[in-house]
């Protein structure tokens, strides 16, 4: 998600690279996308993303350029050289950077977020990703006043910044041994709108 978000706890630093970066809807789904996967290369980024390779390509290179990704290693594949990079850079932003951008930069990452959402849950659906007895698909609509609407927005957040600690203890296990099995492949995805009746 382009907002809210806090890496397990620490204050994401105002930075204008950053805000450019994230003010071209692809960059921001790219930098998300690696902060998953901890690396890829642009090919697969465009697989994952539906996108050209030559698309992904140039930004990636922008956001090499801005100091948002890094080039973690290369290897040849069928006489070409593939390139991997790592993001460096918060896939969000904060809640005052993300205040100021215009409504219509909003609603474009939110939909290719939202896009992005629903295609994984459709996928997981088909695969079985919900068989689980852990999955959850739960749905809450709430009447807030503006206090309510904010206490919401700050309580996702600390949800959302919890799952990253939980991730990072996650990938520690999982470098330390194999005993607990295999990491699952998960996604959390969290909502928080104002529906569309009340906006008439």
């Amino acid at each position: 998600m382009t907002f809210p978000g806090k890496d397990a706890g620490a204050e994401p630093p105002v930075d204008p690279n950053l805000a450019k970066a994230l003010s071209h809807p692809l960059r921001q789904r790219i930098l998300e996308r690696m902060s998953v996967l901890g690396e890829a290369s642009p090919k697969e980024l465009a697989r994952l993303l539906d996108a050209s390779i030559p698309t992904v390509a140039y930004h990636v290179h922008v956001l090499l350029e801005l100091g948002c990704v890094k080039l973690v290693r290369t290897r040849h594949v069928r006489g070409a050289l593939e390139h991997h990079y790592r993001a460096i850079a918060h896939p969000w932003f904060d809640r005052e950077q993300w205040a100021k951008l215009p409504a219509s930069v909003r609603r474009q990452a939110f939909a290719l977020t939202l896009r992005d959402i629903v295609a994984d849950a459709s996928d997981a659906g088909v695969a079985g990703g919900f068989d689980h007895p852990e999955a959850l698909v739960r749905r809450i609509e709430l009447q807030l006043d503006h206090q309510g609407r904010q206490e919401a927005a700050a309580l996702l957040e600390q949800t959302l910044a919890s799952l990253q600690q939980i991730r990072a203890a996650s990938a520690s296990r999982a470098t330390e041994a194999q005993a607990h099995g295999n990491p699952i492949d998960s996604e959390v995805a969290v909502l928080l709108f104002r529906r569309a009746q009340e906006t008439t």
